[in-house]
């Protein structure tokens, strides 16, 4: 609705007029020169047409596209020949199965009732029958003898007259490796060595050259593959040092070392152990036993560096006095470690070999301080609990049951195999294997009563103590001239191979007989009773 206002005639307005108009006030219509009132008044819409909209509906345009044509053909295929085959199974001949006779029936019916109740009786006695317990069908070849599948050798390591000082097969059991130095006396700090590795399934495997090799600064006293990682090894030094490979790159396959420091040994390293963290089961540190009596935990950081995260010292006043030991020299205070073998059933607990000659039963958990001025950059502790019955010179090697959480063994120079169970100091059994050193011993993987031995008179000696505790089973000769084996270790994996390394520096692959691999029907219950009567 629009609306107009309508004026009247004006006449001159004085100010009033003009202040009236201002504020939108009405003014008299009566009177002269005053303007009518104003008024509404309704007109019709008005309508204004868009010409824009027009002149765009005007302006079209039209486009299109088109390929280029496209070229078609057809084809077509005929066979000249066909050949039509049949065949047909002979007419099968009939089988003729002769009647029986009728007259027959009455005989076999009392037949079986005579001997029903003694058929009857007879099962029921295989039924309670524990003659095959345990018992399980291999269907895999019998191997009946211990025979030798390889025999390898590094010539630069042989030319330099090194011994095989470490053998260790990775976590898939097909490549082992082993480590190059001396065992004798002398100084080889300064010694260039090796760590070498063969592949095994590897086609055309060449015994003369490793499938890699790795060159070292001074001997290496040990070798250990990590449990996971199938291409990491780490390796311990005269030197003192800790270092770990990556043997997939030999161009530069130092991962990470642990350098001369404060806290490195420095007396050489004879074992090294990887352990999982305690928090983080997918982790691993590397434990590190040498003769300076140090037991030493170092985790792989960054920068290649192993940094020391834990430690443990053998201090002799601080020895479990439960059995009694020599007097040592005086003024010496450390006792040398040798080997270190862990619990397949407590992570914590561990055994020690010394250079006295006793093992000594351990613990990571162990909380006193150690009473010792070796230098360190973390707190070094007192980890023994117990002190085993000696051996007359030091131990070379101990090992853990993996069947029995009370049982090891421990090898020394004495030439003696001591059996002890972690419950008592006194040994289970002695045995005597050589008139020289003893310088490894092993638990099957598989049998819980068998073990291996490396001797210092060329041998390794297979025990089965189901069927003797004082003489061994095979006794197989590794060198012919009577060289020390100074290292042996069972393939987990492939549990038929052992290989074991001499002064000759050679490392042979043996192929052990199915007695040796096959687990007997009451084999565990023998080890229990054996293990039980050490405990009482």
């Amino acid at each position: 609705m629009a609306t107009r206002a309508q004026l009247g005639p004006l006449c001159r307005a004085g100010s009033a007029g003009a202040e009236a108009l201002a504020t939108g006030g009405a003014l008299s219509a009566e009177g002269p020169g005053r303007p009518a009132p104003l008024q509404d008044e309704t007109l019709g819409v008005a309508s204004v047409p868009s010409q824009w909209r027009g002149v765009q509906g005007i302006r079209r345009e039209t486009k299109s596209c088109q390929t280029a044509s496209i070229a078609t053909a057809e084809k077509a295929a005929q066979t000249r020949k066909h050949v039509d085959a049949e065949v047909q199974t002979e007419v099968p001949v009939p089988i003729s199965v002769p009647s029986v006779s009728p007259h027959d029936d009455p005989r076999l019916a009392a037949f079986l009732r005579r001997v029903e109740a003694m058929v009857i009786r007879e099962l029921n006695k295989n039924w309670q029958s524990h003659a095959f317990d345990g018992f399980e069908v291999n269907w895999t070849e019998q191997q009946p003898t211990v025979t030798c599948l390889h025999t390898l050798v590094y010539p630069p390591a042989q030319g330099e007259g090194l011994h095989v000082t470490s053998v260790s097969w990775n976590t898939t059991g097909s490549v082992v490796a082993c480590a190059y130095g001396r065992l004798d006396d002398g100084d080889w700090s300064t010694l260039k060595s090796f760590v070498c590795a063969w592949n095994l399934d590897r086609r055309g495997l060449d015994p003369r050259q490793p499938s890699a090799v790795v060159e070292a600064p001074s001997a290496v006293m040990c070798l250990a593959f990590h449990p996971t990682q199938p291409s990491h090894i780490a390796g311990g030094l005269y030197t003192g040092e800790v270092l770990v490979w990556d043997m997939s790159h030999p161009e530069d396959p130092l991962l990470w070392r642990t350098g001369l420091t404060d806290d490195t040994h420095t007396d050489p390293v004879y074992q090294v152990v990887w352990l999982p963290e305690p928090r983080h089961s997918h982790r691993f540190q590397v434990l590190s036993v040498a003769t300076d009596g140090k037991v030493l935990l170092w985790q792989g950081v960054g920068a290649g560096r192993l940094q020391l995260t834990e430690g443990f010292a053998l201090v002799v006043q601080q020895l479990p006095r439960n059995t009694k030991l020599k007097k040592p020299p005086r003024g010496e205070t450390e006792i040398g470690a040798t080997a270190v073998a862990f619990s397949s059933f407590d992570p914590s607990l561990f055994v020690l070999g010394t250079e006295g000659g006793f093992p000594l039963q351990c613990s990571l958990a162990a909380e006193e301080a150690a009473l010792t001025r070796m230098p360190s950059s973390v707190p070094l502790r007192a980890p023994a609990q117990l002190t085993f019955s000696p051996h007359g010179g030091p131990v070379y090697s101990v090992s853990c049951s993996p069947f029995h959480r009370n049982l090891f063994l421990s090898a020394g120079t004495d030439g003696h195999i001591h059996l002890y169970s972690m419950l008592q100091a006194q040994p289970l059994a002695s045995l005597q294997l050589s008139h020289k050193y003893l310088f490894a011993v092993r638990w099957s993987p598989v049998r819980p009563l068998v073990f291996a031995a490396a001797s210092g008179e060329g041998d390794v000696q297979l025990f089965d103590l189901q069927k003797s505790s004082q003489k061994p089973t095979v006794s197989i000769k590794q060198t012919q001239d009577e060289s020390p084996v100074y290292c042996l270790e069972f393939n987990r994996q492939q549990t038929q191979l052992l290989a074991a390394g001499d002064a000759k520096g050679m490392v042979k692959v043996w192929q052990l007989s199915t007695e040796f691999t096959e687990q007997g029907p009451r084999e565990t219950e023998d080890l229990e009773q054996l293990a039980a009567e050490v405990a009482t």
